[in-house]
């Protein structure tokens, strides 16, 4: 891996670093107030890497929570990551074996970073993408680790700190929106969604709605990509 890629890489993630900065010290101190030190955040930040399934995590801890349930609850939360595995195969393509880093990499925000990359000049995309992952992951980590240290130094009450986690999907969604020109996928995401909310109910929704968004999207694969979200250009 070259420096110049990581030299690339690092403003393009600054708003990522950021934003982990902030909710992976929410994590790590909300494992911290259950009872788990900071080697538990550590590793499960840097073997797990799921935002919303570790918030999930601590309740699953604090309650001891069957591990069939954990098991269920993580692959309804995180089933998402389906729709973006698919749009980012040809991408991934020739990667070889950091090809299976980049599918465990990929969250909600590094996703969005490579799904609009813009690789400069001179730097291999492959190891531009491959950067990107790692920097997000490691911010990640470094947050998780600073939250629980400071948990364990200093008493927090952590009563709705987990919408750290929301508010930085909510900045996400407002910056893709700005980002492009077409809002089909995203209309298209959200009608579904509130369909789907009042037809199943809250605890119900969620794997109908990315069903259909799934096969609505393969299905107007072609009008897409005939008519692609492309970038805005700078003013």
């Amino acid at each position: 891996m070259s420096r110049r890629a990581f030299a690339a890489a690092f403003p393009a993630t600054v708003p990522v670093l950021m934003g982990y900065l902030s909710i992976g010290i929410a994590f790590g101190l909300m494992l911290e107030a259950v009872g788990y030190n900071v080697i538990w955040a550590f590793f499960m930040s840097l073997t797990i890497y799921a935002g919303s399934g570790q918030y999930m995590g601590v309740e699953l801890l604090a309650t001891g929570a069957a591990l069939v349930n954990v098991a269920a609850l993580t692959l309804i939360l995180n089933f998402r990551h389906l729709v973006y595995g698919l749009s980012l195969l040809e991408k991934f393509r020739g990667m070889g074996v950091r090809k299976l880093y980049m599918i465990f990499s990929l969250t909600d925000e590094t996703y969005a970073l490579l799904s609009s990359a813009r690789v400069p000049e001179r730097v291999d995309p492959h190891d531009y993408y491959f950067a990107v992952a790692v920097l997000d992951h490691s911010y990640w980590i470094l947050g998780s680790v600073i939250g629980s240290v400071a948990g364990a130094l200093i008493q927090f009450d952590t009563t709705g700190i987990d919408f750290a986690m929301t508010a930085l999907f909510l900045v996400i969604a407002v910056d893709q929106w700005n980002t492009y020109r077409s809002h089909l996928p995203a209309l298209l995401g959200a009608g579904i969604t509130v369909v789907s909310l009042v037809v199943m109910g809250a605890a119900n929704m969620l794997i109908p709605a990315l069903c259909v968004i799934i096969a609505a999207l393969l299905a107007l694969r072609v009008k897409l990509d005939r008519d692609p979200a492309v970038e805005k250009e700078a003013v």
